[in-house]
């Protein structure tokens, strides 16, 4: 496999979407995509459900070829670059339905997670004491919460440049996502993770993110700071209805 091709035009980012088409089978689902994270950084990724957020994370991580367009990860061209070697590289895909080994304890999945025996563990479980609770815990046994921890936890422990989080709030109660989406917060904060993350919790989203895209019908509708979106309620109730943003 090639080497990836770098590129000197995107220098303070560690996140680069441009012209981005993607989908199956070369039916696009999301189209001229152009989104950005930068390191440090949190930014969800909102919408409606179809309109093509999970397909964009997916296509992010290496799950799927871009149909056309490109991605960058701190100025290296990464778009078809296969999963496990983008997982080498620092990009962590939190997935939607979890993707536990229901028979693994917490402590099991944390140690195949970890590369090496560094102490990243003890640091992990500093962050989220819950999970320390559970180490000797089969993950088929844990709660909905539990487990949603325990996926993020599993991501954490690898040190990751790049986090990506589909929809860590699916299944689970209000009081829990409250607890759950400021861990979000927290690994770019502390562990210097960039964050790139859906939810349909959208107030609760906005209050940790720092920048957020509404994505409707595969389209950018609308983008900006999170601060200034949690004031806009009616052109961000438009941009999910599709409609145009004034």
């Amino acid at each position: 496999m090639p080497a990836p091709e770098t590129s000197a035009s995107t220098p303070g980012h560690a996140l680069v979407l441009t012209g981005l088409f993607a989908g199956y089978a070369e039916v696009p689902v999301v189209r001229e995509l152009n989104l950005e994270v930068r390191p440090g950084e949190v930014v969800a990724l909102l919408g409606p459900n179809g309109a093509g957020k999970t397909t964009t994370l997916e296509t992010i991580a290496g799950l799927h070829r871009p149909i056309s367009g490109t991605i960058e990860l701190s100025g290296e061209k990464i778009g078809g670059t296969p999963a496990h070697l983008l997982a080498r590289r620092g990009v962590a895909l939190v997935p939607e339905g979890r993707a536990l080994f229901p028979g693994l304890t917490v402590r099991e999945h944390l140690r195949l997670a970890s590369k090496r025996g560094d102490g990243r563990e003890d640091e992990l479980l500093e962050m989220l004491p819950e999970l320390r609770k559970c180490l000797g815990r089969k993950a088929g046994l844990l709660s909905g919460g539990e487990q949603q921890m325990l996926a993020i936890g599993r991501a954490l422990v690898t040190r990751p440049r790049l986090l990506l989080v589909d929809e860590m709030s699916l299944g689970l109660a209000p009081v829990i996502v409250e607890r759950l989406l400021p861990i979000l917060r927290r690994a770019a904060d502390e562990l210097g993770a960039s964050v790139l993350f859906v939810e349909q919790h959208v107030a609760l989203a906005l209050e940790i993110s720092d920048r957020a895209y509404i994505l409707t019908h595969g389209r950018i509708r609308l983008e900006g700071a999170a601060a200034e979106l949690r004031e806009r309620r009616e052109l961000l109730a438009a941009s999910y209805l599709g409609e145009t943003a004034a």
